[in-house]
């Protein structure tokens, strides 16, 4: 059994995270909340918002789905814990000689999901 949770269009770029989600990849979910509570990044505020959303889901999937009744919440893993890039805000700064420097302020999409195998 699954669940998962999606944060959409976090103002960072998708590289940047993807340090930060690596780190969770195949953990239990408490001790990837607790590495998570510990690294000095800010996507790692991001990641552990939706690794915390994540847990919910299968608690609420449990206690609300008879087809998900089974599902061990004490024993939930990331199994899948994924940095995507998503649209790019592009803007311009001037340059030399009447021209213009593009600056693509990048956005990501962080997805997680949790299995009790």
């Amino acid at each position: 059994m699954e669940a998962h949770a999606i944060l959409k269009n976090v103002r960072m770029s998708a590289q940047k995270m993807r340090e930060v989600v690596r780190q969770i990849q195949g953990l239990p979910a408490a001790r990837a909340q607790a590495i998570l509570a510990f690294v000095p990044r800010k996507g790692a505020r991001f990641v552990a918002k939706t690794l915390k959303s994540a847990i919910a889901n299968a608690e609420d999937l449990k206690a609300h789905k008879s087809d998900y009744s089974g599902l061990k919440t004490d024993h939930l893993r990331v199994k899948e814990a994924v940095a995507q890039t998503a649209t790019t805000l592009k803007r311009f700064t001037p340059k030399a000689r009447g021209s213009a420097g593009p600056i693509l302020k990048r956005n990501c999409h962080i997805k997680i999901t949790l299995s009790d195998q």
